[in-house]
């Protein structure tokens, strides 16, 4: 059989069983699927070097399917070779009969693809459009970092290219001629309500390729050879400087009119119309898959022979260690050093402590201090600049952590904000993935709301009350409140296995620990401990409930103080402590509500004893002002306001 005749074959095979499938789960997207079948057939089939039985292999190549809603078309691939699926070493192959447990709760065949529900083939989640480029392009970073020859492919739909992020990609793989990334442009002409605009046509699609430095070669996604000899064309011009991508003319629901047009996206045939599907893929089959030409098969070529080498950790260096070794030794001494460059402190001595530490930044490393590692010359090759293009950023993180290296993305906490649907995909995803957010909260003043994180404390507290795939917190939040825990909780981060958010604050600030507090996750720590109140707070406002502890001292009121580091953290130890203290509790934070109070309320909630709680928090669209005192004033968390409203809880009028 030819080879045109036996892709052919193969895919018409495969459309059989992603209408099978879809028509069982009773949803699902099998049009997309089908307008697929091909390129999957030649890539899964002949291009790719991979094994089935071990897909994460070092030095395999790798399918990045980011219009995740046409997976039923790489499961059916997958079942019909036989590919490993199951969790951590409880793997077997799946079969055909795998497939028709697709969408159904206990199945490892997610209705978009979930690499940790058991399908090991993919190395990330996808589906909510537009996210797949970027994490083929994080992809491509590690594996030439590696030195590993391998490739990376990535399927798009065109109505998804309409998303920024794809062109967010695009430049990013142009930027760093990742030559070893292909895009695979499907154009199927159909986004789900309608017809996809022009400027989503395979014309247009190719000249913003071009335009973007892309060598763009369009096809007949469904002819063999076309495709077989674009893929050769890509492999070939990987050793040059210019990347390519393919721009396929597909159809969708290839071979089975009844389905094909409008009203079919997310609908599967069932009954009568299913089987006429079925009669009219076989029927497209004929004449396409009986010529044999020659003994050209379908074959999956294994990849390179890889001994996985232990990467050199070592024990990073302390606080004091690393600014005395880049002469910041009078810094130290002066006693006054910000969060966010503490932050940059850690993530240097991270690089030289562990080779799989990568930095990325947004073209803010000058203000995240992450430009530690950039101008280190031993570091250089394991920073990352990502220009202005949050969500291509954390998207690339996700790659890079699926290829096993440990991203930390750095931005103004403000701006993490446009990456919520990527930072929550990667958690889906597993991603090792640690995000700073610097300038967090009102305390950098003078550039006012635009520039300020004030509801992400809200959204990544939502985040640590959800478990992970592996048992953990989706994401532990960490507000730092100096120098000494904004380093020690960066170390933590990078030894830790899941996803991190940290907020790191503009202003320079007061030493209050040194290096014999340790700093875990999960924690707190208690500056003071008193009768009446407790005063949680976190980040920056622990120094201004510090200097309302002195006026508080001065009525006659005992006040304990925590810094409530870390989110989640323990709740009976720090109600223990609020019982201690007569059961009355001020919380404190920079930020909107739904925060840091909002936690400490709910694990009073869930204790089920009696607890007075008031929570201090940012009521107002700030504005911007000259000082970090005139800020505080202005959205009435100034260190008199707390002491006020800590006084009036225990009965003490007019402070």
């Amino acid at each position: 059989m030819s080879f045109e005749a036996a892709v052919h074959a193969k895919a018409i095979q495969l459309d059989h069983l992603v209408l099978d499938m879809c028509a069982a789960a009773g949803s699902g997207h099998p049009t997309s699927a089908m307008s697929l079948g091909h390129i999957v057939t030649v890539l899964m089939y002949h291009t790719m070097r991979w094994l089935p039985d071990d897909p994460q292999y070092p030095t395999s190549d790798r399918l990045v399917l980011s219009e995740g809603h046409a997976c039923p078309i790489i499961y059916a691939a997958y079942a019909d070779l036989g590919g490993a699926i199951g969790k951590g070493m409880d793997r077997r192959p799946m079969t055909k009969a795998d497939l028709m447990t697709f969408r159904a709760s206990d199945s490892p065949i997610d209705g978009h693809p979930n690499p940790m529900e058991g399908f090991p083939f993919f190395d990330a989640a996808t589906g909510s459009l537009g996210q797949g480029l970027s994490v083929a392009a994080g992809l491509g970073l590690a594996a030439r970092h590696d030195g590993f020859d391998k490739r990376i492919y990535c399927l798009i739909g065109d109505g998804e290219s309409r998303e920024g992020q794809i062109w967010e990609a695009v430049d990013f793989i142009a930027d760093y001629q990742l030559t070893n990334v292909l895009p695979i442009f499907n154009c199927n002409g159909y986004g789900q309500a309608d017809r996809v605009s022009k400027q989503q046509s395979p014309e247009v699609l190719a000249a913003k390729l071009e335009a973007a430095g892309f060598k763009a070669i369009t096809i007949d996604g469904h002819e063999p050879a076309a495709i077989r000899k674009a893929l050769d064309q890509y492999i070939a011009a990987i050793k040059g400087d210019r990347p390519t991508a393919l721009v396929a003319k597909t159809v969708k629901g290839w071979g089975a009119p009844v389905v094909q047009g409008g009203g079919w996206h997310g609908k599967p045939p069932t009954g009568d119309k299913l089987t006429q599907a079925h009669e009219e893929l076989k029927a497209t089959g004929v004449g396409l898959t009986s010529t044999l030409v020659s003994d050209d098969e379908l074959r999956i070529y294994p990849p390179a022979d890889h001994t996985p080498a232990q990467p050199d950790i070592v024990e990073p260096m302390t606080m004091t260690e690393a600014m005395k070794k880049y002469d910041m030794a009078m810094t130290l001494k002066a006693g006054k050093f910000a969060t966010r460059k503490a932050y940059g402190l850690a993530l240097r001595a991270l690089g030289h402590a562990n080779p799989e530490v990568f930095a990325l930044d947004a073209d803010v490393s000058n203000s995240t201090f992450s430009e530690w590692v950039r101008n280190d010359r031993q570091l250089q090759d394991r920073f990352v600049e990502c220009k202005i293009a949050e969500q291509n950023m954390f998207s690339v993180g996700v790659g890079l952590s699926s290829a096993g290296k440990i991203p930390f993305a750095s931005t103004f906490a403000k701006f993490v904000t446009r990456g919520y649907d990527q930072i929550e995909m990667a958690l889906n995803s597993g991603a090792n993935l640690k995000i700073c957010g610097s300038h967090a909260g009102i305390s950098l003043a003078a550039d006012g709301p635009s520039q300020m994180a004030l509801p992400d404390v809200s959204w990544f507290r939502s985040l640590s009350k959800v478990r992970d795939h592996r048992g953990n917190p989706g994401c532990y939040l960490l507000q730092p409140s100096d120098a000494f825990s904004a380093y020690a909780l960066t170390l933590a981060m990078a030894d830790y296995k899941g996803m991190c958010y940290m907020r790191t604050f503009r202003p320079d600030v007061e030493f209050i620990y040194d290096e014999n507090t340790v700093f875990d996750l999960g924690r707190f720590e208690v500056l003071t401990e008193g009768r009446d109140l407790l005063i949680i707070t976190a980040g920056y406002m622990v120094h201004e409930c510090n200097k309302s502890l002195d006026a508080l001292d001065k009525m006659g009121i005992d006040a304990s103080l925590v810094d409530l580091y870390s989110i989640p953290f323990d709740a009976e130890k720090l109600l223990d402590l609020a019982n201690a203290n007569g059961g009355n509790i001020l919380t404190v934070e920079d930020n909107y509500g739904g925060g840091l109070g909002s936690a400490v309320a709910d694990a009073c909630t869930d204790s089920g004893d009696a607890f007075r709680i008031e929570q201090m928090f940012v009521h107002r669209i700030p504005k911007s002002a000259r000082t970090e005192d005139d800020i505080m004033k202005q959205c009435g968390l100034h260190h008199t306001h707390i002491t006020q409203k800590a006084a009036s809880m225990v009965g003490v009028v007019n402070a």
